[in-house]
């Protein structure tokens, strides 16, 4: 099929590359003219030095020309991109079809999950249509061919299957997951955790402390989702605690790195200078505590970082206002 991919960053390109190589036509869309005039001339990223795209994978700075005739959108922008491309797509009044996100967040002003914003603005037509893929990945390994497994979801049991097997490869493998909202929620917080677990490993607290943070983190995410009528057996799962494992657990996580380099003594605007992409947990970290308060479901991992990343609560400080709280009986 053709598929009109939007982003070329790491996870775009690293995808747009796997779905080339199964044979589909790919059209992939910047905004960035420079690096669309590299990828079209080299079929090389930056950020992949030693890997080729196919030459079939077509770079363009024009947004009709991904979606024309395409029978599939792919997005990899940011979380605070997604709303300005949607708007453009649907100025384009284009008839509905399958839209995937990969994208990981949520949104500040709102608070809204992805998907949800993604039928705000096409309007209920397109909800049928509206998938994500998500879960335990690294565009550094995918791209090379490491095996993995992540989840494809939409909010039609159809597109869903249709999701699972564009992305199926015999590296790759797909497991189909009807909480699209339970998904989205799990890919945007385990970044919260993430960025806590970079901290506790730069100040060499041990793994029993990051342990203990991963399984707490897990369990305000779960409950916060619950209250939002997600499914809590979905964080049991690859988008739960499967993507919070390699994320909370690994350099190569750019919220994790970013946790290291604040604990580290960078401010949040150095540190997020230095990785040189969007770190979404610092976004999304807001959005959640803004949630927490809405639905009245206590996070305190994610108030204690929202303190420290905003000026409120020193680092040192941060261990004693989590492990003086009142201990309750662990419920899951």
């Amino acid at each position: 099929m053709k598929i009109g991919y939007l982003g070329t960053g790491s996870w775009g390109f690293c995808l747009a590359t796997l779905l080339a190589n199964k044979g589909n036509r790919v059209v992939s869309w910047t905004i960035n003219t420079e690096l669309a005039r590299q990828l079209a001339e080299t079929k090389i990223h930056p950020r992949f030095p030693d890997v080729k795209a196919p030459d079939s994978i077509i770079f363009t700075t024009v947004l009709e020309e991904a979606l024309e005739t395409s029978e599939m959108i792919v997005e990899s922008v940011t979380t605070r991109g997604l709303r300005p491309v949607l708007m453009k797509i649907w100025e384009l009044n284009l008839k509905p079809f399958p839209f995937v996100i990969t994208s990981k967040g949520i949104e500040i002003e709102t608070g809204m999950t992805l998907p949800d914003v993604a039928v705000e603005i096409l309007g209920e037509e397109w909800k049928p249509f509206i998938g994500m893929v998500s879960g335990p990945s690294f565009a550094e390994e995918i791209i090379r061919g490491l095996p993995g497994s992540i989840v494809g979801t939409s909010f039609d049991p159809d597109v869903m299957r249709l999701i699972c097997d564009v992305f199926t490869t015999d590296k790759l493998r797909i497991y189909p997951n009807s909480d699209i909202e339970g998904i989205a929620l799990a890919g945007a917080l385990k970044n919260i955790i993430a960025i806590c677990c970079g901290m506790a490993d730069a100040l060499k607290m041990g793994k029993t402390a990051t342990a203990g943070l991963m399984t707490r983190g897990l369990h305000e995410i779960r409950k916060l989702a619950v209250a939002k009528g997600c499914r809590p057996e979905t964080f049991n799962g690859l988008a739960g605690m499967g993507d919070l494992c390699l994320t909370c657990s690994s350099p190569m996580s750019r919220n994790y790195r970013f946790g290291q380099l604040v604990a580290g003594g960078k401010t949040p605007d150095q540190a997020k200078k230095e990785i040189g992409m969007v770190v979404e947990g610092f976004y999304s970290c807001e959005a959640a505590l803004r949630l927490s308060r809405e639905f009245n479901v206590p996070m305190p991992i994610t108030e204690g970082l929202y303190k420290i990343l905003h000026g409120e609560l020193d680092l040192g400080d941060a261990i004693p206002y989590l492990m003086q709280r009142t201990v309750k009986e662990e419920h899951l």
